[in-house]
Parts: structure tokens; sequence; C-alpha cells
């Protein structure tokens, strides 16, 4: 694996409803991307994600796709796309595009077929069941399984034309694709060459280890006070996954170099991380794994709880551990689907966001595996301050407090507690640029409230201080490209036991890097061993004006090398 070039690079994630709006009508497009490629230059990232833009009825905004060949006109045109992504290669960074094949929309015309009759030739192009046997066909619990959608609800949907059901383990409005039947599989591939045959150079690939089911389909695992059960073991890294994206791999990347293919994947294990991205399997060439961003969760969902550095470092160790001969890792804290990283696990007050922000930034990007930036992220963007269910516009949030709330006769206000630490909507306001009305995002309404606190976090801000959270995340990218040893050393954790410390090594042969993030508000020095000789080696980066050796400042980082 020596020589994958997406092993030094970095990869930057865009929401293009929230990044930038060129044509004033309050949701981000294409042009507003193109018009800030120089922003992402200046960073010094490899290459753009851009989350969904194909035509859609944004139900789940643009993840319920109805056309995958052509671009939804809230977003620009094909036209605009070519011109963003000439603009991308001619500045020397790739473009991925969203690819979301386990389920399309229902409005897509192979389900607008499907649904029409059950002889339909599109009918097995979804999963259709009768209702449960011995029930009316649309009552309460006629359900052909138990299972709970993710966005809340059954996961099954009645259909009036046919009397049937079909499965949606997202939203109604996302009908899954049945992915035992071949012409499913070679629609979807040809789909793809045609994005890799116009100039893409890869997919993140939307819960791509769902599109194997268990077959027959049965009841999931109940839960005692839950609505719905749990069918996730009939649909996570089902039998045939392995096989589905090797076949993918043989018909559409074959061939074909300096391509990149992320599988986001929700409950892979380690185990079946390595066989997914090993390269001499050609199946992905890195996984989008949770455990990591599920470190604060406990056995109750409408339940905060604070962050266990222990637990996250020992998750964290697992991985690193696991991938550490074969396979690859993507590293993130935020995307858009999870809340701002330094409102989560770190402190986003005044005095300590900037620093906070820092030290996370160093932690990740120092381990092994890919790092991944989400837009504003590299400003240090924090939590929205949401009020009421109102200020939410996400459809996993409306629909999981609906069914806390009334199915569930959970509390609101504990439901809205859980949602403002957690929401996807936390992610999702819109780019702060600067300092003028609605962060430079817009000139007309925003899609979703600006965070307010835009005057102060904002790149124009940022890009002007040499010492902003932009200008460290530069250092960051820069090391990464630089020192060889953040590629491909060895990994060692130190301190695991310390709940504030989160200390490891990377070694490539005679060069050896130590890393040290301060994850609390207190001063503490880092008793680990060789302590002395550290502190004389070189300092190559930190977030404090006046570090004291490895006593670490609240929030501090350090990243030490030297040569053994």
């Amino acid at each position: 694996m020596t020589d994958l070039w997406w092993k030094s690079a970095v990869v930057y994630q865009i929401y293009p409803r929230s990044f930038a709006d060129a044509d004033g009508d309050g949701m981000g497009d294409l042009g507003g991307i193109i018009d800030h490629l120089d922003h992402l230059a200046e960073l010094g990232v490899d290459v753009l994600w851009l989350s969904p833009i194909y035509k859609s009825p944004q139900d789940d905004n643009g993840y319920d796709i109805s056309d995958y060949q052509d671009i939804d006109p809230l977003f620009g045109d094909l036209e605009t796309f070519d011109k963003l992504l000439a603009g991308v290669h001619d500045r020397g960074m790739k473009l991925i595009m969203d690819l979301v094949v386990n389920h399309s929309s229902d409005e897509h015309p192979w389900f607008v077929e499907s649904r029409s009759s059950k002889d339909n030739p599109k009918r097995d192009w979804y999963w259709w069941r009768p209702a449960r046997p011995g029930m009316e066909p649309g009552t309460p619990g006629a359900e052909p399984t138990n299972w709970g959608s993710a966005f809340g609800g059954p996961a099954w949907q009645y259909d009036e034309t046919t009397g049937e059901y079909y499965l949606h383990l997202f939203s109604p409005k996302q009908p899954d694709l049945n992915w035992e039947n071949p012409e499913v599989r070679e629609a979807v591939y040809a789909m793809m060459r045609w994005w890799l045959d116009r100039g893409v150079d890869g997919f993140r690939m939307d819960v791509i280890n769902m599109i194997s089911k268990v077959l027959p389909l049965t009841d999931g695992r109940a839960t005692a006070g839950a609505a719905y059960a749990d069918g996730s073991a009939s649909y996570i890294n089902g039998p045939r996954n392995h096989e589905f994206l090797r076949e993918m791999y043989d018909k559409v990347f074959a061939g074909r170099t300096e391509m990149l293919t992320v599988g986001e994947m929700p409950g892979v294990t380690v185990d079946e991380a390595i066989k997914f991205t090993d390269q001499d399997r050609h199946e992905v060439d890195m996984v989008f794994q949770f455990d990591h961003v599920w470190a604060d969760r406990g056995g109750d969902p409408w339940k905060v709880i604070p962050l266990q550095l222990t637990v996250l470092k020992g998750i964290f160790g697992r991985w690193q551990a696991g991938l550490a001969e074969v396979g690859w890792n993507s590293l993130y804290w935020n995307n858009h689907d999870q809340p701002r990283v330094v409102s989560r696990y770190g402190d986003d007050s005044p005095e300590h966001r900037v620093a906070a922000a820092k030290m996370l930034g160093t932690v990740l990007h120092l381990h092994r595996g890919t790092p991944y930036v989400y837009q504003g992220e590299e400003l240090g963007m924090t939590n929205f301050p949401f009020r009421t269910i109102a200020d939410f516009r996400d459809i996993e949030a409306l629909g999981q407090f609906r069914q806390a709330v009334e199915l569930e006769k959970k509390n609101p206000e504990d439901v809205l507690t859980v949602l403002r630490a957690r929401g996807r909507d936390n992610a999702r306001t819109p780019m702060q640029w600067d300092d003028s009305p609605n962060a430079g995002f817009s000139s007309g309404t925003p899609w979703l409230a600006v965070n307010p606190n835009y005057p102060e976090i904002n790149a124009a801000a940022e890009r002007a201080d040499p010492d902003s959270v932009f200008h460290h995340y530069r250092k960051l990218i820069q090391l990464r490209h630089e020192e060889p040893a953040v590629v491909d050393g060895d990994f060692t954790m130190l301190l695991p036991a310390d709940e504030r410390l989160y200390a490891f090594t990377r070694r490539l042969g005679d060069t050896e890097l130590l890393v040290i993030g301060n994850f609390s508000g207190d001063t503490v020095r880092a008793e680990i061993d060789d302590a002395i000789a550290w502190e004389d080696a070189e300092l190559v980066l930190t977030n404090v004006a006046e570090p004291q050796g490895l006593t670490m400042a609240p929030w501090q980082a350090v990243v030490y090398r030297r040569t053994t």
C-alpha cells in the first residue's frame, strides 16, 4: 500500500446547500462552490467530496435521488458542474461524488414503474412484501417485519395501488433498491461509469454496507418500550456485500487509475473493514465507520452522557491496531450527520474554543488513515443554539422527535436536549464566510438559520489571522504531505487510562513522532516514559504561544519529532 496516493491526501466535504449561495435564493449551489475554490486550495486539501447534487424531491436533503444523471436545479446544471470540475482539477484537487444506491427516491422512474403493478418488469427492483399473515393490510402491526426506520416510524410503507408494502430503511420517500436483482446492479454500474467518464474521480458510497439483505426478511430484536424493533442484523454487512462491491470494482473501476472509493458503513466491525479495504480484494479503498462518534452514547438514546476519554481512546486504538497491516480507515470528527466536534468533544466557550478546535484537529490528523475536514471545521464552527423543535429542518430530528414524544411518551424537553446536542442540523447551518449579513453565505434568506456567532467565527477573519484555526489546519495538512511517518508510521497508544490526556507515538524507520492532546480545561503533566528526552526534541506543532514542554495547558496539543 506504500504507493497509494490517497494515504497522504486530505479530503474536504462540501454540503452544497449550506456552503455558498451564488444566486441569492438562500440555498447553496454549484456557483457558490466555484466562487470559493481558492479557499479550499489555500487550505491545502487534495480531494473535494460533494454531498448529493442530483435531481431530488429533497425529502432528505438530496439523499433521495430521482435522477442519478442530472443536477437538481436548486444547485445548477450539468454545464455548471463541468465548470466546477474543471476548476477543481485546475487547482490540483480531485472531486468525488456521493453515491446513494441503497435506496432511491420514490419519485425515481424506476420506482414509479415498480409500484404501478405487481407484474411490472421493475417490480423486483425494490423490496415488496405482503402484509403479515392474518393481518389486515395497511393497519398498524401488519407490516411484513417489525423493523423501525432510521428516521422514525416503521421501515415498511403500505402502498394502496397493489396492496403491498415496500421497504425503506430511511424515509418512506427513500425505498430500498433490491441489489439481489442483477438488472439493478448493472443500472447502477452504468450510471457510475457515466460520471467517471465525465471526469469525476471516485465516489463516497452512502450506507453501502446495507445493500445486501439477509433472506428471508424476518423480525428484528425488540426492545422494551421501543415502538419498533432493530432489524439491523438483517441488513448490516449482509451475506453478499463483499460480492457486490467486488463486482462493482470489476465493472466500474478496473483499469481506471487515480480513483478514490470510500464506503460509509454504519456498524462495520474491524474484521469486516479489513476485508472491505484489503487492496487485494478490490472492494473499496477505505471505510467510513462510526464507533468513535458513538463514544458519547449510552444505552438510552434520549440521554446525553459526557465523553469518557478512555472509551474514545479504546475505540481509536482498536481501529489503529486492527488496520495496521491490512486495510485503511477514514479519520473524521465532523460530517453532515454529526454535530460540531468542538461543541461535542471540546469546549466551545469563547475562552477555549480556538485551542480546543486546534487540539481536536491535531489529534485526529496525526492518526493513521485519511483525514476528512467538514466545511467549517477548519474555522472551529460550533453547534447552533436551537430553542424549539420548530428551529430544526432535518427529517431525522423531526421524525425522531415525533416518535419519541407521541409514541414512546418521552418528555419533549428531554428529547430536545438530545437533539440540540446531537442533531444533524448543527452541521448544516450555513458556512460562515465573513461578518456581513448572513455570514456572506447568501444575499437572500438562508434555508437554515446562520449561527449567530458568525461575526466572530468566519473565514475572512481566520484567513487574516495567522494564529487562527484555519491556519493551524493548513499546518496539519502540510505535515501529512511532508512527513512520511504521519502516513505510514506505526501507532502506539500511551497513557491509555488517562481521562484527560490523549497521547500516542508514530514511528517510521528512525523517525518518531509524539502527539499529545489535552481534552480538559486543566493544566496536566504528561507522565510518559522518556519525558525529559522528548522535551528536548523538535517541537513540530503546538497551539499555545508559550509551550511548557510536556506540561499541557488547557486544550493544548503538541507534536514532537525526533530521530532515533
